[in-house]
């Protein structure tokens, strides 16, 4: 049977999250498109920020509305400010693990934050968090995944969903029909040629709800992290986290100076970076970490010394060299506060949503946060709203190849963004 109460489509954290906080009586599906472990939420480095303290409320609001330029849902913002202490008391009671300083965490500061307020486990928290998200996940018996399959459609009708058409393993599509229905699919890194994503992320939802006419948001709010490991090899960009800036790590040109404060929010970073590499006439500008990050740097950065010293290059001893990658989608899918969309029994969650918390701008390491805050909330309006619909029966369509839809959605994303702002790196 393809009837299921709720349909996830995304298995980052915002996908297994909400999945998790729909209990144990609905019967769930998430669909995703590759491997369950497969999202940029799994690739997340620096951390998760946590309101420290009550004092801290103001700042951390403050902090994110001026990274953002003030283009924030302020009460998205405060939303989410005010449930992150929650949200870790959530992780903690399902194992996540954080470093310790003694009795308490270890808080890092990253670009544009005025205090130390991210936890971090070393510089894969993503991994343990989503890990975690995943064992859990599969301790539920109400909730089926289904992996290596691509959601290519939604069933509408009326503007309602009444579920999803998928293609399963690229050879057959089916129809799934559900009484609520959630995207949670990613960011649009796959778009870009120099991107830290994955390349499957590619904006699926995005262009379902541009072909479904669903609302959209800010889609020409595209973010690009400014240290990435310059390589001249093809493939994802792999990202160097702000934290190593946070701990002291220091940016310098070609004649070995600095030319910029590191921890300036990540647009403006990245514009002095593409700055200096025309003054230099170099593709690359250089991070050196010795010498000027104090802690112990194989501990707290193992992931990423492992990586550079793969790729040649020893961060305990030398300079490194980075380019700024595509890293981070701040538009999506219209949603409120409770992830509801344009379209009746329809939410999106996570990176594929916008209800404009971030503004035009993330601050670092507010992702996981985010998409854990709005997940959870989209979750208890579900059930608070809960109501069994019958559905009309679709019949299925002959879609075209994977490769034939993605090239499509490719385009109509592309499109809809130089519609609205000039992104020449696409």
């Amino acid at each position: 049977m393809n009837e299921f109460d709720i349909i996830i489509a995304g298995s980052g954290i915002a996908g297994l999250f909400c999945a998790i906080n729909l209990g144990r009586e609905k019967n769930i599906l998430v669909i995703t498109k590759d491997a369950l472990n497969q999202s940029d939420s799994f690739l997340a480095q620096g951390g998760i920020c946590v309101q420290r303290d009550d004092e801290d409320f103001e700042s951390f609001v403050n902090d994110t509305l001026k990274a953002g330029h003030y283009e924030n849902n302020i009460k998205a913002v405060e939303t989410m400010v005010g449930m992150s202490r929650e949200i870790i008391s959530d992780l903690l009671k399902i194992g996540v693990n954080f470093d310790r300083d003694g009795d308490g965490f270890s808080y890092t500061k990253e670009g544009a934050h005025s205090r130390a307020r991210i936890l971090h486990f070393k510089d894969t928290t993503g991994e343990e968090i989503n890990g975690k998200l995943i064992k859990k996940a599969r301790e539920y018996e109400n909730i089926t995944i289904l992996e290596k399959s691509r959601v290519i459609d939604i069933l509408e009708k009326n503007n309602t969903c009444y579920g999803v058409a998928a293609r399963i393993n690229d050879e057959k599509t089916e129809n799934y029909y559900a009484n609520v229905t959630v995207l949670a699919t990613g960011g649009i890194g796959g778009l870009f040629t120099r991107s830290t994503n994955y390349p499957h992320l590619t904006g699926d939802a995005i262009a379902i709800a541009l072909d479904r006419n669903v609302k959209v948001k800010n889609i020409n709010y595209i973010q690009f992290h400014p240290t990435s490991l310059y390589t001249e090899k093809p493939g994802r960009a792999f990202l160097i986290s702000e934290s190593v800036r946070g701990e002291g790590a220091i940016l310098i040109n070609k004649a070995g100076e600095r030319f910029v404060d590191e921890l300036l929010p990540r647009d403006v970073v990245t514009s002095k970076i593409y700055q200096q590499m025309d003054k230099d006439n170099m593709p690359y500008v250089r991070l050196c970490i010795a010498g000027h990050v104090k802690t112990n740097i194989k501990e707290r950065f193992p992931a990423i010394y492992k990586k550079c010293l793969d790729e040649g290059y020893d961060i305990t001893k030398q300079c490194v060299p980075v380019v700024p990658a595509q890293h981070y989608f701040m538009g999506g899918i219209e949603s409120d506060l409770n992830g509801r969309t344009s379209m009746r029994a329809l939410y999106a969650v996570g990176e594929t949503s916008c209800n404009g918390v971030h503004g035009k701008n993330r601050l670092a390491s507010n992702s996981l946060l985010e998409s854990l805050v709005f997940s959870k909330r989209a979750a208890a309006d579900i059930m608070k709203n809960w109501e069994v619909k019958p559905h009309p029966i679709f019949s299925v369509k002959n879609y075209p190849s994977n490769d034939a839809i993605g090239e499509a959605d490719k385009n109509m994303i592309i499109n809809e963004i130089r519609r609205q702002d000039d992104i020449n790196a696409i």
